[in-house]
């Protein structure tokens, strides 16, 4: 497979509008502040774009960042802004033509940005353990669409797991299935290379997070994904795809399914961004000053992180009330359709 990954992105893509569905490519609003940001970064960068989805959260300032497929950099250099000359990004990709680009505008970036605080390491996500990464050294690590091109994910999660520091998380947009993906689909070079062959059934994602550490993996956001060319729609039969973002915290008290003890917490209204809510993932978004009901792992999250000084924390774990209303095992995607599942503009 890898291979054909790095023929598709190396010498088949040469931009965005080269893609044949709409799934390697975030069609998703992009948020006001962010504009700015990528207002900075070269155009030669951004035409060479191939994620799903969002992979800047907040509270970054200061940071340890690794970006996994990190491609010609875009993200690289968005978040490099975020972190600030106290932070750093490290981008790690396997397509030299790609990473050609990315280091090709490093000092472009340096320049416009005034600091210099990325790295870019030409290696395999399967194989994070040969670049010589510090374990436990990094705050936050992120992906947009590459997971699913991986031919092993349960080493990409193993060293995700292995680098990330007590507390940090691993927040990721990726593309998924309704059912295990067959092997016809699954050997189809272009569907392959279009994300889809490669996504994992939704439900064998968090059993492999749960193998991994990450026993509460949470879905912020998710949009179904349209193949518009009539071909590969027919090769791909009755499955359904989602691009989906998760964040999975390393906090070892977690536990897998949402338990209840009785506790709240009221945010501050103080996270960039955010002064009215903030949203913690798809079912948790909280208004400032209201007491908001929580899980115990909910709470984990919040207290245990970069998150604990922007909230108030009611309650404790010396009480158990049993499973926390709500918390389900149906599939967790928005199914119907709607104007995000276009192809990229």
């Amino acid at each position: 497979m890898y291979d054909i990954v790095q023929d598709y992105y190396g010498r088949q893509l040469q931009s965005t509008s080269d893609l044949k569905t709409s799934a390697c490519c975030d069609i998703s609003a992009i948020p006001e502040w962010l504009k700015p940001l990528l207002s900075n970064i070269h155009p030669d960068v951004l035409s060479r774009y191939y994620g799903c989805g969002l992979v800047c959260p907040p509270l970054l300032k200061g940071c340890r960042v690794l970006d996994l497929g990190c491609g010609s950099g875009r993200d690289v250099y968005a978040l490099a802004q975020l972190v600030g000359p106290t932070g750093s990004v490290v981008g790690v990709d396997m397509t030299d033509e790609q990473l050609a680009i990315a280091d090709k505008y490093r000092a472009h970036h340096a320049e416009v940005f005034g600091f210099d605080n990325v790295q870019f390491i030409q290696g395999y996500i399967e194989r994070l353990e040969d670049l010589n990464l510090e374990p436990g050294s990094f705050d936050v690590i992120v992906s947009n669409c590459v997971v699913n091109l991986s031919p092993d994910k349960d080493a990409v999660m193993r060293g995700v797991h292995r680098l990330l520091k007590p507390g940090g998380e691993f927040f990721f947009s990726d593309v998924y299935a309704d059912r295990r993906v067959p092997a016809a689909v699954r050997n189809d070079p272009v569907l392959y290379g279009e994300c889809l062959g490669g996504a994992l059934y939704w439900n064998d994602f968090v059993r492999l997070s749960h193998q991994h550490g990450f026993a509460d993996p949470r879905l912020t956001t998710d949009r179904p994904l349209e193949i518009t060319d009539p071909i590969l729609a027919q090769r791909a039969g009755n499955l359904r795809f989602y691009s989906a973002t998760y964040r999975l915290f390393k906090i070892a008290e977690l536990e897998t399914a949402c338990e209840d003890y009785g506790q709240a917490v009221i945010y501050k209204g103080t996270i960039p961004e955010h002064s009215d809510k903030y949203a913690l993932d798809k079912h948790h978004d909280m208004e400032v000053g209201r007491v908001f009901p929580v899980c115990g792992n909910t709470w984990r999250m919040l207290q245990d992180t970069r998150f604990a000084p922007h909230f108030e924390f009611i309650g404790n774990f010396d009480r158990h009330y049993g499973i926390f209303t709500g918390c389900g095992t149906s599939i967790p995607y928005d199914t119907s359709a709607n104007s995000n599942t276009a192809a990229c503009c």
